[in-house]
């Protein structure tokens, strides 16, 4: 039974005050047929929707079987609406995107009622649209909408059933046709309240009443309110628990239903998305291929290497050649040989440029005069022939190994092996070719020739001392002690005294610089990266742009789902899961579309790419983030619209 105490309704229009309803007092049994009827502006609409939990009222108690409902909160009144009404309105209100099944089985979702599979399908034949249940709502004629409407209505056996103006819009066969089904649902038990413009409609009720100015002028009984005694068994239910997996599974059918029917305009809400992702994939894999290819050639540097150079010094008031008292000997290198137990390998090395000739064509190149150990500390272990031994060394032969590039400027595609070049008039033979090394920004790595260091110094340069010795340490963790031991050791063997010892010798640690070097390309990515989430921004600013125009577009779709049971949270996810579907989908097509432009970029230029999962997680978790962020607030506003307000809206 509902039951209304001097309800009012008030609205405020600026200063001024328009009373909708006036002390209006009514009660309506279960069971019962009631007709209202009324000139527009009489009330009698708005007296419906707050019977139908549409509108609450401004003053006055609102009590369906004895509990008060005029003051629940709207998520409250929602599950009221899902468990006892239906509606049936004058405009249909049914979603265009949708077929005839899906939108009488719309309120399901949001009622969790257990309902036999079959249910919405025997509710078509009962309003005699068994054959259209998979047509769009814009095949359907006027009367099989409101056919459709009707259904949707009883899809939760409702107790009791709504209609504003159910025959309005319809023609006479179709009027007759809805009013016959309205009478056989009074039948059952199922209470119906109809507004009305047309007297035969009203006279047709069990119950007529009558409205103007907001007040019930008269209310006449027509016929007597005869209750079904088996009402209850058409109107039970059982409700089941939905799992939040469940519902989030249909958010997102829902979500991808609403975008599909609006192809362009979603399009271009992902498109901002994609760019933004594709430049993300794209500068990280162009940065992670740099930091890489640095780390190559770093590599072919030596891992673990230390390298000691001499330094200048100012000896008893002389001021000295520099390098003069500190230069590095052989005997050094012997001497760190046998007291540095740190080390595995150490190599002295002499460096000097040179004019080498081969038949009619020659070339200038860097000398680099070393021992053996310098093969595996650098690994330079040759592609074609072998190292020199250290034979050779102790011999000074005159033999070489030279790299890529000479080989190329000399040889063109000649096997150089065992063949003889002149360097700066001295005759070698070439035992190998270096591997490549590539360049490294300053200097290409493979314009080199490498010959034993005493054929270097004594035949070839005029050298009594080395340029640098190069130390490979057995671990890492040595480094640093390392450093303080060689420093000593030679302090103590060239007699430095305390007071010059800092500018003696200097040391070069390569992992240094391999991390001063790898960092600053890691900084360069993310300045990469950053500028690349700038068009993510932007993209989920557009996104949020959209969503506010379709939250303005979809206003009454809005207020339907909460007139037939969608809750606050209900609105707000499917607006959120609409945003992340179209944040994700272009995050995914971004991350193909930035995969392409790394591989063309690679394939253009020679750069070298690299992508890697942890930077194709970022994208998307980036892109799907973008979506939930920017997709909050049109989805809160949507959540916050009030149902008769939204229905309202034009």
């Amino acid at each position: 039974m509902l039951e209304l105490k001097n309800i009012k309704k008030v609205y405020r229009m600026g200063n001024n005050e328009v009373y909708a309803i006036r002390d209006v007092s009514l009660k309506i049994d279960d069971g019962d047929f009631v007709a209202i009827m009324g000139p527009s502006g009489s009330g009698k609409s708005t007296l419906m929707h707050i019977l139908g939990l549409l509108d609450i009222p401004s003053e006055g108690s609102y009590q369906i079987d004895g509990k008060e409902v005029s003051q629940l909160s709207e998520d409250e009144l929602a599950v009221l609406r899902s468990q006892l009404m239906g509606f049936i309105f004058q405009q249909f209100n049914l979603l265009p995107r949708m077929t005839a099944l899906e939108n009488i089985s719309l309120p399901l979702f949001y009622s969790k009622l257990s309902i036999p599979n079959d249910h919405c399908q025997e509710l078509l034949k009962q309003v005699f649209l068994e054959d259209r249940a998979l047509h769009k709502i814009n095949e359907l004629s006027g009367g099989q909408q409101q056919r459709v409407a009707i259904a949707r209505a009883l899809v939760n056996r409702p107790n009791i059933i709504f209609a504003d103006e159910p025959t309005g819009n319809l023609d006479s066969k179709s009027q007759e046709e809805i009013l016959k089904i309205l009478h056989h649902l009074n039948d059952l038990g199922i209470t119906v309240v109809i507004v009305t413009h047309e007297e035969e409609i009203g006279l047709q009720a069990k119950r007529l009443i009558r409205m103007r100015d907001g007040v019930i002028q008269t209310d006449q009984r027509i016929s007597d309110n005869k209750k079904n005694q088996n009402a209850a068994e058409v109107i039970k239910r059982s409700y089941f628990h939905q799992t939040f997996m469940r519902e989030i599974v249909e958010y997102f059918n829902q979500g991808i239903r609403t975008l599909n029917a609006n192809k362009i305009r979603s399009g271009l809400s992902m498109l901002g998305i994609l760019i933004g992702v594709a430049a993300v994939v794209a500068m990280l894999a162009v940065g992670r291929g740099a930091q890489k290819s640095i780390e190559a050639q770093l590599s072919s540097l030596g891992s673990n290497l230390l390298i000691l150079h001499s330094g200048a010094v100012r000896i008893g008031g002389v001021s000295q050649e520099s390098g003069m008292t500190t230069r590095l000997s052989l005997d050094d290198v012997q001497m760190l040989k046998e007291r540095l137990s740190s080390a595995r390998y150490v190599s002295p090395t002499v460096n000097g440029r040179g004019q080498v000739t081969y038949q009619n064509k020659n070339w200038n190149t860097q000398i680099l005069g070393a021992m053996p150990p310098y093969m595996l500390m650098h690994a330079a272990t040759p592609t074609l022939g072998k190292f020199f031994s250290d034979d050779d060394n102790l011999k000074r032969n005159r033999v070489a190994l030279i790299g890529a590039t000479v080989v190329r400027e000399l040889f063109a595609d000649k096997n150089p092996i065992g063949e003889f070049i002149k360097i700066n008039k001295v005759s070698f033979q070439i035992l190998g070719i270096l591997p490549v090394k590539g360049s490294t920004g300053f200097r290409d790595q493979d314009d080199v020739i490498v010959i034993p260091v005493l054929t270097a110094m004594h035949r070839l340069m005029g050298k009594d001392w080395v340029d640098s010795i190069e130390l490979e340490i057995k671990d890492a963790k040595f480094l640093d002690s390392a450093q303080d031991d060689i420093l000593n050791l030679l302090y103590s063997r060239h007699k430095v005294p305390p007071s010059q010892q800092e500018n003696a010798f200097n040391i070069h640690n390569m992992a240094d610089i391999q991390d001063a070097v790898s960092q600053s390309s890691k900084t360069m990515s993310l300045l990469l990266s950053v500028i690349a989430a700038i068009s993510l921004l932007v993209g989920g600013i557009g996104i949020m742009n959209i969503m506010l125009v379709s939250v303005t577009e979809r206003t009454k779709e809005i207020g339907l789902r909460k007139a037939v049971g969608a809750k606050r949270k209900d609105i707000l996810f499917q607006f959120l899961i609409e945003a992340v579907v179209v944040s994700a989908s272009g995050g995914f097509m971004g991350i193909v579309v930035g995969w392409g432009i790394s591989e063309i970029l690679s394939l253009l230029s020679g750069w070298s790419t690299s992508i890697s999962l942890s930077s194709v997680l970022l994208a998307f978790i980036f892109s799907a983030s973008t979506g939930i962020i920017f997709g909050i607030y049109p989805a809160r506003k949507a959540s916050f619209l009030h149902p008769i307000e939204a229905l309202r809206h034009d």
